[in-house]
Parts: structure tokens; sequence; C-alpha cells
């Protein structure tokens, strides 16, 4: 599955950057297929390692405030691995595609 989250303190002023560098601290940490984003760090792997990250991502975030905001979107996809690159892959061929005349 790939696991989409985006994690922040809240309440706690301007900047959020030491909290989600937290919160990525412990994606980079998991070992598991990652990209960070300016908006979302995607994750890939099965649901207890995802859900496990997203967890202690937030557990990280909450060290830096008593709010924490939490959004999450998931692609369940069983026996699927390496979608984190392989969708992107059929997106381009896409749109190659529809580029011929």
């Amino acid at each position: 599955m790939l696991v989409a989250f985006s994690v922040a303190p809240s309440g706690t002023g301007d900047s959020v950057s030491a909290a989600v560098a937290a919160a990525v601290r412990v994606v980079r940490d998991s070992g598991l297929p990652h990209r960070t984003d300016s908006m979302f760090t995607t994750i890939e792997g099965e649901w207890d390692e995802c859900l496990d990250v997203v967890k202690r991502a937030c557990e990280a975030v909450g060290q830096h405030g008593e709010r924490v905001s939490l959004v999450l979107k998931a692609d369940i996809r069983p026996g699927r691995t390496g979608e984190m690159t392989a969708k992107l892959e059929r997106l381009e061929a896409a749109i190659e595609a529809d580029q011929q005349p």
C-alpha cells in the first residue's frame, strides 16, 4: 500500500519545520520506501508497518506541541510493490502516448 500523509503541530507559532523534521526522521529511519515533497510524505509497505510509521511520526510531532493535525490518504493494492515509482511511470507513458500524432 501507499500512504501519503501530512502531520504538523497546532498552536506552535509560524514555523513547524522542526516538528516536521522529526516526523521525516521517523520515516527515514523506518527503512520503508518513501518520498517527501512540500505537502506530503508518501511511504510504501504493508498495513501494519505503514500505520506504525504514521503513528510514530505523529508522536514525534506531538513533542513539539499539545495538538497534532494529521491528513492521510492510502492506496491499497494487495500484492503490488514498487507502486511509488510504477504509478508515475504509467502516468508518463500515458502523457507520452497522448502527444503522439
